[in-house]
C-alpha cells in the first residue's frame, strides 16, 4: 500500500507530497476563529433568514451613508415643517376663537307715557294713525338684496340675511312667541355657543345685561295680555358689515307696533297700541353660516307706553288703556347713590304719549 500521508490521487507534480512543504502556513487562532462556518438551523431555512436582503445605503457624501428609511422620514419631517410654516404665514390675522358662553348685551329702556294712554279710536283699524311708511309683518322688515362683501360671497350675505329675517318673524312676529311664551323656534336660531346663556335666560330672567329674555324675543305677558290683531306693523331697515375678515355683522334697527288688548276682554274692548323698537347686532361665521344659526351680540329695546318701575327682563310690560284712559305715574327720579337699582336701568319719556 502507499504512503498514507500521501494523496489520494497521487502526488501532485511539483511536489514532493511531504508535509513539510506546508509547515510554513501557520494559522494562528483568529484567523481560524473568523474563518468558523456557522451551519444554519432548519427553521432559519425554513424562515429565508438567508435570503434577506441587505438594506439599501444611500451615500451623503462627506457624511457617509445613511438608510433609504431613514432618509425618507427625514424628508417628511421638513416637509411637515415647511407645510406648519407656510399656512402660519399665510393664514388670515385677527380671527378670533369661536366664541363660547353668553356673548348677548341687553339694554332694556322702558318709554314712559308722558299722559294718560288712551285706547285707540278705532278697534277695527287700530293702525290708522300711525305715520306712513309701516309696512305688514315681514315686507315691513325690508330685508336688502345680498350682495358680496370683501371677505364673504353673494351666497354667504344672502344666506345670513335669510336666516336674520326668518329669526325676526319668530321673534317679533309670531303669535306664538309674543303672547303663548313659546322659545323653542326661537331657541333653533342660537348658536351652541349661546345655547347655555339663552337657557339660563329662559329658566330665570334677570335685567343684568346678559340675561334678559326679551333682549331675544318680544313677549307679552299671556295672562294678562293679548293681541287684538294679528297685524304686526314694521319699519325699519338692515345694516350688512364686517366685524373682521372672517366674522359677517348685520345690524338691523326695526320698529315694531302691536294692537294689545287685556287677556279674556271681549270683542270691542280697547286697544291700546304697543311701540317697540329693537336695534339687534347679529355675527355670522363660516360654521353658523353653514348651520343657519346667528350670534346675537348686542340687543337695545325700547318699549312704550310702559312704567318705569317694573323688570322687564322675562315679559315686556305695557300700559294697557282703558275706557276712560289709564294714567301713569311719570318716571322715578333716579338717585345715583342708591346701589339697590342696577345702573344700567334707564327710563324715557314716549313722545306723543
Amino acid at each position: 500500500m502507499g504512503d498514507p500521508r500521501e494523496p489520494p490521487e497521487g502526488t501532485p507534480e511539483g511536489g514532493s507530497g511531504n508535509e513539510d512543504e506546508f509547515r510554513s502556513v501557520v494559522f494562528d487562532e483568529s484567523f481560524v476563529r473568523a474563518a468558523r462556518i456557522q451551519e444554519l438551523s432548519a427553521r432559519e431555512r425554513l424562515a429565508g433568514s438567508f435570503g434577506k436582503a441587505t438594506r439599501a445605503r444611500v451615500r451623503l457624501g462627506p457624511l457617509g451613508t445613511v438608510p433609504r428609511q431613514a432618509l425618507a422620514l427625514l424628508l417628511l419631517i421638513l416637509l411637515a415643517f415647511g407645510a406648519a410654516v407656510y399656512f402660519g404665514v399665510n393664514s388670515p390675522k385677527g380671527i378670533p376663537a369661536r366664541p363660547e358662553g353668553s356673548q348677548v348685551t341687553v339694554s332694556l329702556v322702558a318709554l314712559s307715557p308722558a299722559s294718560a294712554v288712551h285706547p285707540v279710536t278705532d278697534p277695527a283699524n287700530p293702525f290708522a294713525a300711525l305715520p306712513p311708511g309701516y309696512g305688514d309683518g315681514t315686507i315691513g322688515l325690508n330685508t336688502p338684496t345680498g350682495a358680496a362683501t370683501e371677505h364673504f360671497s353673494r351666497v354667504e350675505v344672502t344666506k345670513a340675511l335669510d336666516t336674520v329675517q326668518r329669526y325676526l318673524v319668530a321673534s317679533s312676529l309670531a303669535p306664538a312667541a309674543l303672547v303663548q311664551g313659546a322659545t323653542a323656534d326661537i331657541r333653533a336660531f342660537v348658536t351652541p355657543g349661546e345655547q347655555a346663556g339663552f337657557d339660563e335666560s329662559v329658566a330665570q330672567p334677570v335685567d343684568d345685561r346678559h340675561h334678559a329674555l326679551t333682549g331675544w324675543v318680544v313677549r307679552f305677558d299671556p295672562a294678562q295680555v293679548a293681541l287684538a290683531s294679528a297685524t304686526v306693523k314694521v319699519t325699519g331697515a338692515m345694516r350688512i358689515d364686517e366685524a373682521d375678515s372672517g366674522t359677517l355683522q348685520i345690524t338691523t334697527d326695526h320698529t315694531f307696533v302691536y294692537a294689545l288688548k287685556s287677556a279674556g276682554a271681549p270683542a270691542g274692548a280697547p286697544v291700546t297700541l304697543e311701540t317697540v323698537r329693537r336695534e339687534l347686532t347679529f355675527q355670522f361665521d363660516r360654521v353658523d353660516l353653514a348651520s343657519a344659526q346667528l350670534r346675537l351680540v348686542d340687543s337695545v329695546v325700547q318699549v312704550g307706553p310702559a312704567p318705569c318701575a317694573v323688570s322687564m327682563a322675562g315679559f315686556l310690560q305695557p300700559v294697557l288703556a282703558t275706557v276712560q284712559g289709564t294714567a301713569v305715574a311719570p318716571p322715578t327720579p333716579v338717585d345715583p347713590g342708591n346701589h339697590a337699582r342696577p345702573a344700567w336701568q334707564v327710563c324715557g319719556v314716549l313722545a306723543g304719549g
